[in-house]
């Protein structure tokens, strides 16, 4: 048997020893989420995952961590690596997941290979295929993480941009956290869609959630008035805290042509006012017993 080719013997003849390490392992491991995964479904993922390898390793790659025969471990890797930083998984807690399994293979090889220089040049030959798969997990983790960051923040700006009929022909569209391009983008698109659909008059633009204005917050609010205006629907500013008029003032911003109100109440009355809705106030009528 050649030094490389012991390896691969090894771990073919000790592959449900070494399934046993690596759960047990991982069971024993304070981070593990039995919350999310289940122990059969690590050892599902661990046996797909240790019969990939094992399959893909031979006396030729042995030395090659990066080689192409490992494109399919690669891939079960990926999937699970995505998977888990969907689930909630830390970056530790999935570093450890394809780590224990290198302590598994380790550990097998020092309880297999007697002589001390081939156990470490087979040792370093399986730390060096291993360390290139935790490289490619976490790789894959970031990117799992990024498209759930992507969407949450996705979902927020829709959540936090609605657009409400608070009487015909009069939306309100309260704007809650910091106001930058792409966002006023989405602002703009659900505004303007929702003034087509409703054939609404007034669009009240509420700020009182906009912690702060600068000249760029402003900015962005008069390019979304302008795009109303052009829709053919008046724009009302309500939110106006007395720190935001001073910024806006200080600033030498120019408002004078867009009704602007303290609060969403003023701004649904002045609308009142434009659409001559009048609105009254209905008196109780005591009632007598006999």
């Amino acid at each position: 048997m050649s030094m490389k080719n012991e390896a691969v013997k090894i771990f073919q003849k000790k592959k449900n020893g070494i399934i046993e390490k690596w759960i047990k392992s991982l069971i024993a491991d304070d981070s593990l989420r039995e919350d999310i995964i289940s122990n059969e479904d690590i050892r599902s993922q661990s046996e797909e995952l240790l019969s990939a390898f094992i399959d893909s390793l031979s006396d030729a790659n042995i030395d090659g961590g990066h080689s192409k025969d490992f494109e399919n471990v690669i891939d079960i890797l990926s999937s699970i690596s995505v998977n888990r930083a969907r689930q909630g998984f830390s970056p530790r807690e999935t570093a450890v997941y394809v780590f224990s399994l290198k302590e598994a293979l380790l550990q097998t090889l020092s309880e297999e290979i007697a002589d001390p220089t081939i156990l470490y040049k087979q040792s370093m030959a399986i730390s060096r295929i291993l360390d290139n798969f935790g490289m490619a997990t976490f790789e894959t983790y970031i990117k799992g993480r990024e498209e759930v960051i992507l969407r949450q923040t996705d979902e927020i700006t829709e959540i936090s941009t609605p657009v409400i009929s608070v009487w015909d022909g009069i939306l309100a569209l309260p704007i809650i956290g910091t106001l930058d391009s792409s966002r006023t983008q989405v602002v703009m698109e659900n505004l303007l869609q929702a003034i087509v659909d409703t054939e609404s008059t007034i669009a009240i633009l509420d700020i009182s959630g906009v912690p702060a204005v600068d000249s760029l917050v402003a900015q962005h609010l008069i390019k979304t008035v302008s795009a109303t205006r052009l829709m053919g629907a008046e724009c009302i500013i309500s939110g106006i805290r007395p720190e935001i008029a001073q910024t806006i003032v200080h600033l030498g911003i120019d408002l004078s042509n867009i009704i602007t109100k303290a609060t969403l109440a003023s701004a649904l009355k002045t609308s009142f006012a434009m659409l001559s809705i009048e609105v009254n106030k209905k008196s109780k009528v005591k009632t007598i017993s006999q």
